[in-house]
């Protein structure tokens, strides 16, 4: 995680800029607004309790007759860690299944979808330092939709009584790098017992995303459009990449984000061609491309959207070769881009586009390589990762497309020789019939961001 002390300073002086810039004029308020629920922690934002109660159904469906065990995960110690990131984010399994942003808790889901959750009591002593927390009473069970809430000191009885009596089925419980130092897992994996890994079934449900992701996803993604819409209106040469970082996520921010979702990424010139560049402290000259690749985090679910303009608003005649042979790879991708494909497929397509479309701009020595060489040679890269939680998600990639999964695509061609790079990443909703671009509202033709960059209130 970078120093955040530059974009602080960066940030009070481009705030007037980005607040007319990022906020689109008929909107009532931030993109990603809200109503709180005053007696839910974190972000306070309502569970979807039909959600998760149908997902928790779904998983135990999957596991018949054995018993699931989900911790929630722990407060972070901002003395040790961090302290720019000190921000708790609940981990994304207990996620899934509750929506609640509480920490130090668990959830059994016993077999035909009985559910328990396991509170801490609240100590309003603590709660003075860390903030409100949800504790094992009719609150909780009315926010959450959990009938039955009890106190994390009764989870080892009922563990023994449901899941570890003779005769029970498998206990299914998330191992990976976030319960790694969970002591109670670390025991029950030890014992003896049947234990199983949740994740590889979890991680399977969560690859086709239901109408609340999906809904939580329009909102992150939105937001994060608003934020390319601000770096670009707010770009001209001599900016610092770190100038337009304080401009993009202030927009994030400003519009209701939680949080980025990954570092952001703002290469220009000759840091356009490295792919997961972000140092960002390099000073922007005439002439130069800027490929900017971030995304905003709402409700836990993060958006991942890339794109490249021109930093002083016009792109050269070699610049938009290179830009719409990309665009229409991109386009070509998405045209088949249907439920019961694969992501190898679509892979495919896009280089077979990018090969026999590229003439000669990638031959001889613009392209670096032999007369003959074409531009597939410089998309060095895939075109396509899962979207949702994470910002490459879990789930298996050689599933066929179906209704409900999310991608993105993301052709780039990268030439070093002449510090140009261009990547155009959107994400993807596979529907019914096809897909639907989620990301539309960040402009991506070269006429488009040329007109919104030659607006009269682009600084």
């Amino acid at each position: 995680m970078r120093s955040a002390c530059c974009i602080v300073v960066v940030c009070a002086a481009v705030a007037t800029v980005a607040a007319a810039q990022a906020r689109p004029a008929a909107a009532a308020g931030p993109i990603g607004a809200w109503t709180p629920v005053p007696e839910l922690p974190g972000m306070g934002r309502p569970v979807d309790t039909a959600s998760v109660a149908a997902r928790r159904r779904a998983l135990a469906a999957r596991i018949g007759r054995g018993v699931i065990l989900v911790p929630a995960a722990h407060e972070r110690d901002i003395e040790r860690e961090v302290i720019q990131d000190n921000d708790f984010r609940q981990s994304n399994t207990f996620f899934y299944l509750t929506e609640l942003e509480t920490q130090d808790a668990w959830l059994i889901v016993a077999p035909g979808g009985e559910t328990i959750l396991f509170l801490p009591p609240r100590n309003p002593g603590q709660e003075r330092w860390t903030g409100m927390r949800l504790g094992p009473d009719s609150t909780a069970a009315r926010l959450s939709g959990i009938a039955r809430v009890l106190p994390t000191d009764s989870l080892d009885s009922v563990l023994e009584n449901l899941a570890l009596r003779p005769g029970a089925g498998p206990l299914y419980v998330p191992l990976d790098p976030t319960t790694r130092d969970e002591p109670r897992l670390k025991e029950l994996a030890f014992a003896g017992r049947d234990v199983r890994n949740l994740r590889p079934i979890v991680d399977s449900l969560r690859l086709v995303k239901d109408a609340d992701e999906v809904a939580r996803m329009r909102k992150a993604i939105d937001i994060s459009a608003a934020g390319h819409v601000a770096a670009m209106q707010a770009a001209r040469p001599g900016m610092w990449e770190y100038e337009l970082e304080a401009v993009l996520e202030a927009a994030f921010r400003r519009n209701g984000a939680d949080r980025v979702g990954y570092p952001s990424i703002v290469g220009s010139g000759p840091n356009t061609t490295t792919l997961h560049y972000d140092v960002n402290r390099r000073q922007t000259r005439d002439g130069d491309l800027v490929v900017i690749d971030a995304g905003a985090e709402w409700g836990q679910y993060t958006a991942d959207v890339t794109r490249t303009f021109p930093i002083n608003g016009r792109f050269t005649a070699r610049q938009k070769a290179i830009y719409d042979l990309v665009l229409a790879t991109q386009q070509a991708a998405f045209d088949s881009t249907r439920p019961g494909t694969t992501i190898a497929r679509l892979n495919r397509v896009a280089r077979d586009y990018i090969r026999t479309h590229s003439g000669t701009l990638c031959g001889g020595g613009g392209g670096g390589g032999g007369g003959d060489q074409t531009c597939d040679a410089y998309f060095i890269h895939g075109l396509s990762h899962w979207l949702g939680m994470e910002v490459h998600d879990v789930g298996d990639y050689s599933s066929p497309l179906r209704p409900g999964m999310v991608l993105t695509i993301e052709p780039g061609i990268y030439l070093p020789q002449e510090a140009l790079g261009v990547r155009i990443e959107d994400d993807v909703l596979v529907t019914a019939t096809g897909a639907e671009w989620l990301s539309a509202k960040a402009p991506k033709t070269t006429a488009e961001i040329e007109r919104l960059m030659s607006r009269p209130s682009r600084p």
